[in-house]
């Protein structure tokens, strides 16, 4: 009966050491079943993260592309009204530069403190368009109430051109005016002559006998004018003979003038003083040879205008 009852205890103890072995595998698989579900979670905590990262790094680079188109419209601007655009240039290098390390980032490497440090630089970058854009808009109210202030000046400048051109014109033309009313007139102009002995003859018709002819006489008088100032004039007495030429000879007082921009003879010449009382004025010419036969004509110039005219015949 002994014998029969010896197994049971070694029966029992492997029972148990299966059982135990069996909750140690169970405890295992639990474990590893834990730690595989914490891995599991570490790895969609970690894909999250990478994708917020992502996430935030591609708003970041927009956010300095953005930058960048509005400065370089600055920088146009800027360039547009004519003015120096280094400090703007120099803004597009920094912002390009940045672009260019956002964009070497993978999103796994772009930590916490580079957005940070990115984002800061943007606020920073932002702050300065911001300030460049009230100055911009300043720079341009100037210069349109410069170029309003400008068209003003300039049609006021016109203006007073046409006003000057104006009285110019008028004061030419009241000039012009003026010269003419200040002619000289020679009135009662009348011709003598006188023989070698002293005698002198005048004739109502002008005509005399040239062989008899040893001076010409003119005389007339100066005709009242209120406008020609009161001074010296030169009168010319010009004589032209039938042929058509002016008597001239400088040792008996020819000479040339101007008549209408052209150069002229004449046969003598005096200065009167003017004073508008009609004074009386003579010419006395000696030929020192004899006389042509046929009309003559005698012509009186003051400042280059004629003031009288008349002629006489010499048979």
């Amino acid at each position: 009966m002994e014998q029969d009852q010896s197994p049971e205890p070694k029966n029992n103890n492997r029972v148990l050491l299966i059982v135990a072995l069996i909750l140690v595998l169970l405890g295992i698989n639990g474990v590893l079943f834990y730690m595989n579900q914490q891995k599991s979670k570490q790895n969609e905590q970690l894909q999250a993260d990478v994708v917020t990262k992502d996430a935030k790094l591609e708003e970041q680079i927009k956010q300095y592309e953005a930058l960048k188109a509005d400065f370089e419209r600055q920088s146009q601007e800027v360039q547009g009204m004519g003015l120096a655009n280094d400090s703007l240039e120099a803004k597009l290098a920094q912002i390009n530069a940045d672009l260019l390390k956002l964009r070497s980032f993978r999103a796994s490497s772009f930590s916490v403190a580079e957005q940070r440090r990115f984002k800061q630089r943007a606020s920073n970058f932002e702050a300065q368009l911001r300030k460049k854009d009230e100055e911009i808009a300043q720079l341009k109210a100037d210069n349109e109430a410069l170029y309003t202030e400008t068209t003003t000046l300039k049609e006021r400048q016109n203006k007073l051109t046409d006003t000057i051109s104006t009285v110019v014109r008028s004061n030419q033309e009241l000039s012009e005016k003026v010269a003419v009313a200040s002619r000289l007139q020679a009135e009662n102009i009348r011709i003598g002559v006188v023989n070698s002995r002293e005698k002198e003859k005048a004739d109502d018709d002008n005509e005399f006998k040239a062989r008899r002819v040893e001076k010409i006489k003119v005389t007339f008088n100066l005709g009242r004018n209120d406008v020609s100032p009161k001074e010296t004039k030169q009168i010319m007495m010009r004589l032209i003979e039938p042929d058509g030429a002016a008597l001239y000879n400088l040792s008996t007082g020819g000479g040339t003038f101007m008549i209408d921009g052209a150069e002229a003879f004449y046969t003598a010449k005096q200065d009167v003083v003017f004073d508008n009382t009609r004074q009386p004025v003579q010419f006395l010419y000696a030929k020192g040879a004899g006389y042509k036969t046929g009309l003559h004509t005698v012509e009186l110039y003051e400042g280059g205008v004629m003031i009288g005219k008349t002629t006489f015949t010499l048979k």
